[in-house]
């Protein structure tokens, strides 16, 4: 997965922010938080994973099935383009 290596840092980065989120609902349960707010955080993670799942299978898409902006087929950059509009809507 070597395209994922030039954007090792930003997804380092997102997994991280995951971490903390992740940290700060152990500290809310520990401290007894009331559950809507502990609701929200974990709305928060699933939002955040959601995006770098899209992130992820985008990249996918874009380096071994085929990139819009580069393939010389309209039809299939049409397809690889569609495709990566359904999965970021779907994982919204």
């Amino acid at each position: 997965m070597s395209h994922l290596i030039k954007n090792k840092s930003k997804l380092s980065a997102r997994v991280s922010r995951l971490q903390g989120q992740i940290e700060a609902v152990q500290r809310a349960l520990d401290a007894e938080k009331p559950c809507g707010d502990i609701l929200n955080l974990v709305a928060s993670i699933r939002g955040a994973v959601n995006g770098l799942t899209a992130e992820l299978i985008e990249e996918h898409i874009r380096e071994h099935v085929s990139n819009p902006q580069t393939d010389p087929d309209p039809e299939r950059a049409r397809g690889a383009e569609d495709l990566i509009a359904a999965v970021r809507t779907y994982l919204k």
